[in-house]
């Protein structure tokens, strides 16, 4: 499955130690052996510790996989409300929200692939959590195209459906990213950046 960073920075706001070290833990276990294959023996037991001490911090196990996607998808959030409210062309903050959302999506390869394909086994209340931090992520992206269509820098018919192919291709990187493959994250954050302004952007005339 290759390394990724996923140790430090992105689970730092969790505490105590032992809870981040369940996190961690949970991530590996969903992204090998899929949510409902892993038991909560199976999360302890790589986190070092007893069943009975993971209930000391999540009552459940699908408590766990809440805590592993909403702090994915607000951290991804920041990064293209970031890119949506720097400067620069619209074209320049599309291609840097790309850049930098397929970059967090392949250097986290691991925890991204669990925070954007695991949301079916999440319960109700905690799906409708994550629902809408995804419309804000939608909402974000769709802003940038919608400020280059007003500038007439971007031909995009269909402001919905372009937003979405852009979403898709940029976190399907989860899905496929290997640490050990051809390409770094940042090289394909830059040929996804290139992709998506190919999209956008109307054909030159000859």
């Amino acid at each position: 499955m290759g390394t990724e960073v996923q140790q430090t920075e992105q689970w730092a706001e969790i505490a105590p130690d032992a809870a981040r070290r369940l996190v961690v833990a949970a991530v590996q276990a969903f992204a090998e052996r899929g949510y409902h294959a892993t038991t909560t023996r199976d999360i302890a037991g790589r986190a070092g510790m007893s069943p009975a001490a993971l209930y000391i911090h999540y009552k459940t196990k699908e408590e766990l996989l809440f805590q592993i996607s909403s702090v994915g998808h607000r951290l991804s959030l920041g990064i293209l409300q970031e890119a949506a409210a720097g400067e620069g062309t619209p074209a320049e903050r599309l291609a840097t929200a790309v850049r930098s959302f397929v970059r967090w999506h392949a250097q986290r390869h691991t925890t991204a692939r669990v925070v954007q394909y695991e949301l079916g086994a999440l319960g109700e209340e905690h799906y409708a959590e994550i629902v809408a931090l995804r419309r804000e992520v939608d909402r974000t992206v769709r802003s940038i195209i919608q400020d280059g269509v007003a500038t007439g820098d971007f031909d995009v018919p269909d402001i919905p459906g372009t937003t979405l192919a852009v979403l898709s291709l940029c976190i399907d990187v989860a899905r496929w990213f290997t640490a050990d493959g051809r390409r770094t994250p940042d090289e394909v954050g830059e040929l996804y950046a290139d992709l998506v302004l190919r999209m956008v952007t109307a054909p030159r005339q000859p």
